[in-house]
């Protein structure tokens, strides 16, 4: 019986292990620019950000 549980345990721990390995080898990378959305002009969400003048275009005169 205590055999059966030391077995398990021990499968237990190195399939975590695997799972872990494999984890880290897929890892995409999260760098900040993947994680960044922007919204457009007709409010829909991108992955690119809006041209320069498209932005300036929207912005309110400040005089």
């Amino acid at each position: 019986m205590k055999k059966e549980l030391e077995k398990k345990r021990l499968k237990k721990k190195e399939d975590k292990a695997y799972r872990k390995e494999e984890r880290l080898k897929n890892a995409t990378g999260g760098d900040l620019d993947s994680m960044l959305a922007y919204v457009n002009e007709n409010g829909e969400i991108v992955s690119t950000p809006q041209t320069k003048s498209i932005v300036e275009e929207d912005e309110p005169a400040t005089h």
